[in-house]
């Protein structure tokens, strides 16, 4: 009971059954996110942007920031058991993860320090300056891997369906941007990854209607291609599932006739559409639809519409597939919600899991435009993707998982929201309208198998408390530097962990993600 309730600690204060629609959501085009063909000289790539020292004299000077992904621990990494993926796929309810094509583990295949994202993505100057007026495309990328030879898209490709797999995910839902081209090619390239790593990971296709501008006829013609392959996703009786994004782009007419033309290739439909305002158009889409599911909101205080969304899915006789996020931050886009460290992880899943759910989606695998990723990357290692893993456990068994090995995750961002005043760029990221208050905050997310006591050191304030077993997140304020954190037991050390990047109170670029830690990697 004690894990239920701090699991359901970031819902408090949630009342009401009216969730305010998401604005229009802007996707990066297919062309923008593609690396250009023309290759251009490496200006003092780095994996995080410059910042000069704070100001205050009581910051303290920190250690330069690493640029290379943190080693791995050995043994278990997890603070719980997972179950087997067999005993997790036993489940009737189904958590899929979003992949977005334009961002896989490596463009190039070139080493990290040179490699496209170090060089064109992550800083002002890359591609020809094309970022400049918001200070780069992405915050984070992917966790570096080593150049392949060979077939490395595949391999990269094949590595990313085991990572998901391993985290406990029964598939990826791919985001079909285009129909001819890379980011289509890397549709195709992960079904065959999918196909060679494991028969049992699903690939749900979704077109997304924010993108693509064609026509019922060709968008079926292209979906019965990929349909080919083993790993999109079928149902038990045989239909393919279609997913589309921002569905109501298009009239439920237009759905038919794609699922008509569908049926012309011997195909049948099971549609799931993902909604931008799933109420205004639920009625209208029930009589095509198999599942309904919303792109939802990254704010931990607007999670108060989903018990609602659900009640109206089943009353309409369909399943619900819940979108369960931690951020999202675009600075191309000049707006941020505030996530309130892992505020909103931790109640989207557990509006999942309590208000009953069917399947989930997570939102995103990588999109690291929006900074939503669940993948394991560079400034925050696993982090996301363990603590998820921990209320997927719940979600598909019923059950919370034991706690069996003391871990300690810290989340922070690494300056200050009123650090916008000091950015150099003039895009610079705001908050949503509607989204929590910004906040200033370090959490210690603890995991115990009994209760600890904890020494945290943020900057050069110290704290100390009592942590109970299981979980349990803790805010303390924000100081510029990293923080440290060691849980005791006995007067031994169980778990400890040090931010690898510090907080300032001034930057020149303005970076407003939460990063985070684990004491296990």
């Amino acid at each position: 009971m004690g894990l239920l309730l701090i699991g359901l600690g970031a819902g408090v204060g949630l009342a009401g059954d009216r969730e305010q629609p998401l604005p229009h959501a802007l996707r990066p085009s297919p062309a923008a996110t593609e690396p250009a063909p023309d290759r251009e000289p490496s200006a003092s790539p780095a994996a995080s942007p410059s910042e000069p020292p704070s100001p205050e004299p009581t910051e303290p000077e920190p250690a330069p920031e690493p640029t290379t992904a943190p080693a791995v621990a050995p043994g278990p990494v997890l603070p719980f058991d997972l179950p087997a993926t067999e005993e997790l796929r036993s489940s009737p309810r189904l958590v899929f993860a979003h992949y977005f094509p334009p961002y896989p583990l490596s463009l190039d295949n070139e080493p990290t320090a040179r490699d496209y994202y170090n060089r064109n993505y992550l800083t002002a100057e890359g591609e020809k300056g094309k970022h400049t007026a918001y200070g780069g495309l992405l915050r984070d990328r992917p966790l570096p891997v080593q150049p392949g030879g060979g077939d490395w898209r595949l391999a990269n490709l094949e590595r990313e369906v085991r990572t998901a797999r391993d985290a406990g995910i029964d598939g990826f839902t791919v985001d079909i941007l285009s129909l001819t081209g890379t980011n289509r090619e890397r549709v195709e390239l992960l079904l065959r990854a999918a196909q060679r790593v494991d028969p049992g990971f699903r690939v749900v296709l979704m077109p997304d209607m924010a993108s693509l501008d064609t026509d019922p006829r060709t968008l079926a013609d292209e979906l019965a291609a990929l349909a080919a392959s083993p790993s999109a996703y079928r149902l038990a009786d045989g239909r393919l599932v279609v997913s589309p994004f921002k569905a109501e782009a298009r009239e439920p007419a237009w759905w038919s006739q794609v699922i008509g033309r569908l049926g012309e290739h011997g195909i049948g439909t099971a549609l799931v559409p993902v909604f931008l305002d799933f109420r205004a158009n639920a009625e209208r889409f029930a009589p095509i639809s198999e599942v309904f599911s919303s792109w939802g909101n990254r704010s931990h205080t607007q999670q108060d519409g989903v018990p609602g969304d659900i009640r109206l899915a089943h009353s309409l006789g369909k399943k619900w597939m819940q979108a369960v996020s931690v951020q999202d931050a675009r600075p191309n886009q000049g707006i941020y919600d505030e996530a309130g460290n892992t505020a909103t992880l931790r109640s989207t899943w557990n509006h999942a899991i309590t208000d009953g759910a069917d399947w989930v989606q997570l939102t995103t695998w990588n999109d690291y435009s929006e900074g939503t990723q669940f993948a394991p990357s560079l400034h925050n290692g696993h982090t996301y993707l363990d603590i998820s893993s921990y209320y997927l456990t719940r979600f598909k068994t019923g059950v919370w998982p034991r706690i069996v090995r003391d871990t300690v995750y810290v989340t922070s961002r690494v300056q200050f929201t009123s650090g916008a005043d000091t950015a150099t760029h003039p895009v610079r990221m705001r908050p949503r309208p509607g989204t929590a208050p910004a906040s200033d905050q370090v959490e210690v997310f603890t995991f115990l198998t009994a209760p600890a006591t904890l020494d945290v050191r943020v900057g050069t304030v110290p704290h100390t408390y009592g942590a109970p077993a299981g979980p349990y997140a803790r805010g303390l304020p924000l100081s510029p530097g990293r923080t440290e954190v060691v849980a005791r037991r006995g007067g031994a050390t169980v778990a400890a962990v040090t931010t690898r990047y510090p907080a300032r109170r001034a930057a020149t670029v303005q970076d407003l993600q939460y990063y985070g830690v684990s004491s296990r990697r």
